[in-house]
Order: C-alpha cells, then structure tokens, then sequence
C-alpha cells in the first residue's frame, strides 16, 4: 500500500490548518509542501514561515519539495523550520552533491528530485545520499497537469537499482496522480504518492486519500 502525501498547493489558504487536520485524520502519512521561487518555475508559492506554521499542527511528515534555483542558499533555513524531508532537482544545482550534504547536515532527510525531461542515469552517482527520490511525473510548477505515462518506466529502472545496489530509499511521484494512475506507479516501484487537486479539490479529500490506498494494496 503506497503512502500518501496530500500538498497543499491545492488546499484552502484561508483555512489551511483544518484541510491540514482533515487529511492527518484520513490517514495520509506525509504533506508535501511545493516551495516555488518564479525563476525555476514561472510560480511563487511558500517560504520556511508557512513550514514553521504547519510544524506545531501535525505529525506528519513534512516534505518540502524545493522548485528553487541554488536551493542551497534555503537548505537550513527551512530545515530549522522543522522540515523533515528536503527535496532539491537535480536541475537546479551545479553542485548537487553538495546540496544533499548540507541537507543532511542540517539534520533532515535529503532527497533528489528529477523532472520528466531528465534520464535516471543523471542522479546516479548520488542515490547512496537520499532517504527519498521525486520522480516528477509533470513538468513542475502548477497543479492539476495530466500524468505523463512514460513516467512509469522511469519509476521502474530507477527501483532495478535501488535493487540492484540494496538503497532503501523510498519512490516518489508527483504530477497527476489519481487512483488510476497510481497503480502502475506503484507496481513499477514507487512507495509514496503526492497528490493535490486529486485530494483537495474534491467533495470529500479523506476519501480520496483512502482510495489512493486501496488502489494500491
């Protein structure tokens, strides 16, 4: 049964806090917050304040996905925050080695994110860093985009290493995620599922939360 974090990048602004609680109580183990700077992508989104909010209000994990260019120059700051996993792309830093130390330096989970555009082949060298890889299964910047199925093979070669080589860490998809394409994600080897406008722009988010579960039992 693949995990499954809500990101609030959907969620009502105004009453942040209670969609927070709502998915919490649903079952969902991680939030993913997309951090968005207008330069690596046309959108702005939250700094370490809004991270900081949310800490206190939930235990889930907090997941920051950072779409920044030089994410290092964020690194501690949002981890003092309290968040749990930091994710940089690997396109968005000439020192992506780097970045993951300072992540993990810093006390969090380091994790690598790669957009649909870029081989597996191009993260390789740092898969023994990372607790998390974010395969973006859209292009990043804007919620509610059509899944890209060439992701699912993606997924796959990347699980033959993490096999391969015994890594432990987990899959990440991100990008058009309903309990329809989940499946195949999830049987090609992704282990933790983000999903948005799919939860948050429904009439009931905890029932979709539990339907991406059960998709995938």
């Amino acid at each position: 049964m693949i995990k499954v974090a809500p990101s609030i990048l959907s969620a009502d602004y105004v009453n942040l806090q209670k969609d927070i609680e709502m998915v919490d109580r649903a079952g969902a183990e991680v939030l993913h917050i997309d951090v968005m700077d207008g330069a690596f992508v046309p959108a702005i989104s939250y700094g370490p304040g809004w991270v900081k909010a949310i800490r206190p209000i939930t235990k889930m994990v907090l997941d920051v996905h950072m779409m920044v260019q030089n994410p290092e120059r964020y690194v501690e700051d949002f981890a003092k925050a309290g968040a749990d996993i930091i994710g940089v792309h690997v396109e968005a830093t000439p020192h992506i080695h780097r970045a993951l130390q300072m992540i993990k330096n810093a006390g969090a989970t380091p994790e690598v994110v790669i957009n649909p555009g870029t081989p597996v082949a191009m993260i390789e060298p740092v898969l023994d860093m990372v607790g998390q890889v974010l395969i973006m299964t859209v292009n990043p910047g804007f919620g509610g985009q059509k899944f890209l199925p060439s992701s699912v093979d993606k997924i796959a070669e990347l699980n033959a290493i993490k096999e391969k080589k015994g890594y432990n860490f987990d899959i990440e998809i991100d990008g058009g995620v309903n309990n329809e394409t989940v499946v195949d994600c999830a049987k090609a080897g992704a282990t933790v599922a983000v999903a948005g406008s799919y939860v948050f722009n429904a009439d009931d988010p905890a029932a979709q939360v539990q339907a991406l579960k059960d998709a995938t039992k």
